[in-house]
């Protein structure tokens, strides 16, 4: 079993998009065991902090390196993806030449109320993922239309078409982690 570590975007104890996650995690129960970043206790990002790192950036940094994938839950604030998911990214790219993001197997989705189901914020974070070096799952996207009852309070998709969709999107991002993981294999038992 693939060990995922999952940054969902909003704080908001009761967030979509942290509704959104734990819904794709019951979902993924069969391939996935999701681990959540703790990104509301990183400092603002602050260059000055390298020379004595808060524990909050150490453990977040061993989680990313830790997991075998990586996927974005991201809301969509302004047409943007939340600065707590922008302040995520770059401590775990900091300091130069300890990318901790570098070769994970990452994919990004969201939820919204909103009928384009964040997909300005994900178009915004897609286009930064690729400068850490990410390996980014392009198909199939998922824009989330939340609707009321969709999702029930336990976090169980009940619509069949909506389940079958979402269920369709895990079984491509599980083999996608095991195709990057089988290539990094392949990659060092050829050194």
């Amino acid at each position: 079993m693939k060990t995922i570590l999952v940054l969902v975007g909003s704080l908001r104890e009761n967030s979509f998009n942290g509704i959104f996650a734990r819904a794709l995690e019951k979902l993924s129960a069969h391939c996935f065991r999701f681990v959540y970043a703790d990104i509301g206790s990183l400092p603002h990002y602050n260059e000055d902090l390298w020379s004595n790192p808060p524990e909050a950036v150490t453990a977040f940094k061993q989680q990313i390196e830790a997991a075998d994938g990586v996927l974005f839950v991201t809301p969509e604030y302004f047409r943007a993806p939340p600065g707590i998911l922008i302040n995520a990214l770059a401590w775990g790219g900091r300091p130069y030449g300890s990318n901790s993001w570098a070769g994970k197997p990452t994919a990004v989705v969201g939820t919204s109320p909103g009928t384009i189901g964040t997909a300005a914020s994900q178009s915004h974070l897609r286009s930064i993922l690729p400068g850490l070096e990410v390996f980014l799952m392009g198909q199939p996207e998922v824009y989330f239309h939340t609707k009321p009852g969709l999702i029930d309070a336990q976090d169980e998709v009940t619509d069949d078409q909506t389940r079958a969709f979402l269920s369709g999107w895990v079984e491509r991002f599980d083999a996608y982690v095991r195709l990057i993981d089988g290539a990094r294999q392949h990659a060092v038992a050829a050194e």
